[in-house]
């Protein structure tokens, strides 16, 4: 190809080149922003992501908000989102499984098998609010699992979503919590602090799926988003960040 056909290409694809407002749970936050970068360098479209609980964006989603893809923390919004005709249907589908990890910001306080729990010698425990974020579900799930969840339930200090549970824990309003190990996770191991990952059968999978909005239908930006979130250069980003695709 000679520079004048390729100048003419690029030129092409720029023209045609969209934007795609995606809602992304808090805990996806840093691999999204490194796919959503490798997402504008492949495709030309620009991807405007927001941050937030998956709750708080059902309800958001519900009451029109103009996002056109949902990333969600879970597998239940999206289905729930399809049956009240505000996903295209068929559009479903899970695009990474997260790992719950026990953190604290110190070296030395979480050991493995997370003791420090059952020892129970801290004021605060974090965790991201059951209602609202399935990360704090599951944190649920693990205590009530390892029979501490009345005995601690005194300590805990709740996040509105994962992103705030986990400033709580780095800025040490709280001396341990229950974050998404996305978080904290970097060159296949917890990169800072101290930290338990939490056995997987302690808790049902956290199963996130994304989805296609309503809002999003036909629109160019939205497929290529979806498609390029299922690509091999996406799930690198996402398994680098410790979940399982």
């Amino acid at each position: 190809m000679n520079y004048s056909a390729l100048f003419l290409l690029l030129f092409a694809c720029a023209a045609h080149a969209d934007e795609v407002q995606v809602a992304v749970a808090a805990n996806f936050a840093a691999p999204a922003k490194r796919i959503a970068a490798e997402f504008e360098q492949a495709t030309g479209h620009k991807a405007q992501l927001s941050f937030g609980a998956t709750g708080k964006f059902y309800a958001q989603i519900r009451n029109g908000a103009p996002f056109e893809v949902l990333l969600s923390a879970d597998d239940a919004t999206p289905a729930r989102l399809e049956q009240d005709g505000a996903a295209v249907a068929g559009s479903r589908f899970t695009y990474a499984i997260g790992r719950l990890a026990l953190w604290s910001a110190r070296p030395g306080v979480v050991e493995a098998g997370g003791e420090v729990l059952k020892g129970g010698a801290f004021r605060h425990l974090a965790l991201a609010n059951p209602r609202l974020a399935p990360y704090g579900a599951a944190a649920v799930e693990v205590l009530t699992a390892l029979k501490l969840h009345d005995t601690l339930r005194a300590k805990f200090v709740q996040g509105e979503n994962i992103a705030q549970t986990h400033q709580f824990v780095a800025s040490g309003s709280a001396e341990l919590g229950f974050v998404a190990l996305s978080q904290v996770f970097r060159d296949g191991r917890i990169a800072e602090g101290s930290g338990w990952v939490v056995p997987a059968e302690l808790h049902a999978p956290i199963r996130q799926d994304a989805v296609l909005l309503e809002k999003g239908r036909g629109k160019a930006a939205a497929a290529a988003w979806l498609h390029f979130l299922r690509g091999d250069k996406a799930r690198a980003v996402i398994a680098a960040y410790g979940y399982e695709t």
